[in-house]
């Protein structure tokens, strides 16, 4: 008996270590991308206290206010366009607001919105639309017309490129647009030290068929069931109610020493953190409790030699 409670702590030992294996796995290439921008963004994160040059960057939730429909905006094809064109009253959109060369938090964002579609069962095009607007007025639709081959080849249905719209603009009509979102950013020194690059969160929004902001969901992963829904909802024209606040900031720039780093998903790793504190408590006590009651499966069962020399008895 001692050597199955023995085979029992080892499997459990493997067991957890796999567990921590799958659970902290994933974090090692995260850890790894961000040190790579280290040629790119430099200065330590030092202190809770949000940098003065982030104190714009916001994303004020402005439920049920009206997008200027009005605002001209050029298509990824180079044809000008308003943004009403998207808005036909019948048919809901995703909006969201950053700019095609950001070299941070712009793509994890697009990837985890691609990623939630893909498990939403409505059709770009068909049942929503997708309209994604530069922030960066020196952005060309040839750049744009990029970044939609490049994500629309991801999601994996080109017969939806005609639901994709990727938008470039001049500083008016941004503003009109960010303004009404609530979308605060602020431009920030590139690695050359010239205004090239922003500082922002990272969100996106759920809008009416008439062009009402209708829910936000913040961060760089979005719930596929929360997205389905809220489409839905917002094809009636309900409008959702506010979500927590919890931002996921693209740059931390530290003015004094001309320099900033990366603060992607905090919340995310936070909660990974949680998580594998959370498993590791549950496998030390299921653990400690197999090891506890093979002991008393131990201490109860009859001494085999003794049994023997009864029955020879």
């Amino acid at each position: 008996m001692a050597g199955s409670t023995i085979r029992r702590q080892v499997r459990g030992a493997g067991m957890f270590a796999l567990v921590l294996a799958l659970v902290c796995g994933p974090t090692i290439p995260m850890a790894a991308q961000v040190s790579s921008y280290g040629d790119k963004a430099a200065g330590e994160n030092t202190g809770n206290e949000l940098p003065q040059v982030l104190q714009k960057v916001q994303v004020s939730q402005h439920l049920n206010a009206q997008l200027p429909l009005s605002a001209p905006f050029v298509d990824d094809t180079g044809a000008p366009v308003t943004l009403g064109k998207y808005f036909d009253g019948v048919h809901p959109a995703v909006v969201t607001t950053v700019y095609y060369n950001c070299p941070m938090l712009c793509s994890e964002e697009m990837d985890g919105l691609v990623s939630a579609l893909l498990m939403v069962r409505l059709v770009p095009g068909k049942d929503f639309q997708i309209v994604v607007i530069s922030i960066d007025p020196s952005e060309t639709p040839e750049l744009a017309a990029k970044k939609k081959a490049f994500y629309v080849k991801r999601y994996g249905h080109p017969e939806t490129a005609d639901g994709w719209h990727f938008l470039t603009g001049q500083r008016p009509a941004i503003d009109a647009v960010t303004g009404t979102i609530g979308f605060g950013y602020v431009r920030v020194p590139g690695p050359d030290g010239k205004l090239s690059q922003f500082a922002h969160a990272s969100s996106i929004q759920i809008v009416t068929p008439q062009g009402k902001l209708a829910q936000y969901y913040l961060g760089v992963e979005y719930s596929p069931k929360d997205v389905l829904l809220g489409l839905i909802d917002a094809s009636g024209n309900k409008i959702g109610s506010p979500v927590a606040n919890i931002l996921t900031y693209c740059y931390h720039y530290d003015p004094q020493i001309n320099k900033h780093s990366l603060m992607v998903a905090r919340v995310v790793q936070l909660g990974g953190m949680m998580t594998v504190a959370a498993l590791g408590s549950f496998m030390f006590l299921m653990f400690r409790r197999d090891i506890r009651l093979g002991r008393e499966y131990d201490l109860k069962k009859p001494d085999d030699t003794t049994t023997g020399g009864t029955d020879k008895g």
